[in-house]
């Protein structure tokens, strides 16, 4: 096990309910964490993800680079680049890049820990 995460030795991965989007998981059971899953994803201009939620997981999403359309449990806004949202566990949420490319940082807890080979591309 390493602490120190290169995402350039990572293997991207296309999560459920997303269209559009290549993620890394940098921080989860591989770097020893038990409590928080940090992933950083890449999303393409009008894609993103599709209504759903997480049950009894909250989730953060801090914009790194773009712009994108943000709903969650009925409320609906836009982000940019520095801004950040939290969606509820359990609250249905939908996120869209409005610009040619979106860079997220997203933050699990308790961890999500899709995996990669089961998710459909």
């Amino acid at each position: 096990m390493s602490y120190l995460v290169r995402p350039s030795a990572l293997k991207p991965y296309s999560p459920a309910n997303h269209t559009g989007t290549s993620n890394l998981r940098l921080i989860g059971p591989e770097t020893g964490a038990r409590q928080v899953e940090v992933v950083l994803g890449d999303v393409e201009q009008g894609r993103g993800a599709l209504p759903h939620a997480h049950p009894g997981i909250e989730q953060v999403c801090y914009l790194l680079e773009g712009s994108a359309h943000v709903e969650v449990d009925g409320e609906r806004f836009e982000m940019q680049a520095g801004d950040a949202c939290f969606f509820p566990p359990d609250k249905p949420h939908v996120f869209q890049a409005t610009s040619k490319r979106a860079r997220v940082l997203v933050i699990y807890a308790p961890p999500y820990l899709e995996k990669p080979e089961n998710v459909r591309k």
